[in-house]
């Protein structure tokens, strides 16, 4: 599949303070993408670098083919691109249908009959100034305005800050019916249940760096926690193997976090006499808690 978005080395620094550090993402096309991490680990400044609003300190990138340097190709980008904010910015004097008759009026894209449907499913009130809106009909806003076009690559930052779970569920609702038209979704979150559901990649980002950039398939078939008893505390350096990412002792018990080769761990445990030997699947949660700890 081809690569949607492409960055290789991607940097952003603010005097001493690297937010973004050597970033190699390859988003693919036709899929949807979750963008995970803390808040402060450069989910936003990475987005913002992509989309042209800051440029990069080091490093390059592309967006549909386009280089995120070049303000050419940067602006023919955005008009195949829709983006809602993390903070979801409107204009506050508008009406809720001001808003969408201004906002339709700059994308040839625009399909009115799905603007209307979102207005109706969302209960949106049409004669409401934005300013007098819930946090939740603001973000409402934001995603109809998204939603209501037909763009190549859709990017969210935080989409679903402010719904309640009725508004969560339409949001992913929406997402999978963007992705089955063929739009490419990238979009980050701290919600990781809601990331479970839909998501066919993860990218877990700690402290700038890429910790994590797999498929939801291969992190489920791959990653496991071992518990294991001996008879006597064991030393470290005999779990030394590759796929193991972090090891806890607690006497003669040790609990390891791998992110592959769980049989050789397994193997090795048998070796050194282990008299219990458990191994269970590890659910995103816990792979994206275990990631940033280690960060």
């Amino acid at each position: 599949m081809t690569a949607v978005i492409q960055t290789r080395h991607l940097s952003k620094s603010y005097g001493r303070v690297q937010a973004v550090h050597q970033l190699n993402l390859e988003i693919k096309r036709g899929c949807i993408t979750a963008f995970l991490g803390r808040n402060g680990a450069g989910k936003s400044t990475t987005i913002k670098m992509l989309l042209g609003m800051i440029a990069p300190s080091a490093g390059e990138g592309t967006v549909l083919g386009l280089s995120i340097r070049d303000a050419e190709a940067n602006r023919e980008m955005r008009r195949r691109v829709a983006y809602v904010a993390e903070n979801k910015p409107l204009y506050g004097y508008m009406t809720v249908g001001q808003t969408i008759r201004f906002a339709s009026s700059f994308y040839p894209d625009w399909c009115a009959d799905r603007a209307k449907d979102l207005v109706n499913r969302y209960e949106l009130p049409i004669d409401r100034r934005v300013r007098l809106l819930s946090k939740g009909m603001r973000t409402k806003l934001a995603l109809l305005l998204a939603f209501s076009r037909r763009p190549d690559l859709l990017i969210l930052d935080e989409p679903s800050e402010g719904l309640d779970p009725v508004g969560i569920e339409e949001l992913l609702e929406s997402l999978a019916g963007q992705a089955a038209e063929g739009t490419t979704v990238f979009f980050s979150s701290h919600q990781i249940a809601e990331v479970e559901r839909i998501a066919d990649y993860v990218c877990v980002l700690e402290r700038g760096r890429l910790m994590v950039d797999a498929s939801l398939d291969h992190l489920r078939e791959s990653y496991r926690r071992i518990e294991l008893v001996f008879p006597s505390a064991p030393l470290e350096h005999d779990f030394c193997i590759s796929g193991v990412e972090r090891i806890r002792e607690h006497g003669c018990a040790v609990s390891i976090f791998a992110s592959g080769n769980a049989d050789a761990v397994v193997e090795r445990a048998r070796d050194l006499h282990a008299t219990s030997i458990e191994i269970a699947p590890v659910g995103l949660r816990e792979i994206f808690l275990e990631t940033v700890r280690e960060g």
